[in-house]
């Protein structure tokens, strides 16, 4: 980048680093919401909560769905496929 552009695009710095840490924050709860421990960890608080009686049968095989589809990489709420 030369001075004249840095200089022209100067007052886009502030936003250039907002996008950078949405960014950084969106890979992050990525990792974190597709990391086997966290999936596996969310199958077994459903078992839990409906042996708990908490949630009925239908609401734990939903959230074990849910976390099965992502360790395996699926989406099934996207309707594309």
């Amino acid at each position: 980048m030369g001075l004249i552009t840095g200089l022209l695009t100067l007052p886009l710095a502030p936003v250039r680093g907002v996008v950078w840490v949405a960014e950084q924050v969106e890979e992050q709860v990525d990792r974190e919401m597709n990391d086997p421990a966290v999936l596996r960890q969310k199958i077994d608080d459903a078992e839990r909560a409906f042996e708990r009686g908490e949630i009925d049968e239908a609401e734990r095989d939903a959230r074990q769905e849910e976390a099965l589809d992502r360790m395996t990489g699926r989406d099934r709420r996207g309707g594309g496929g």
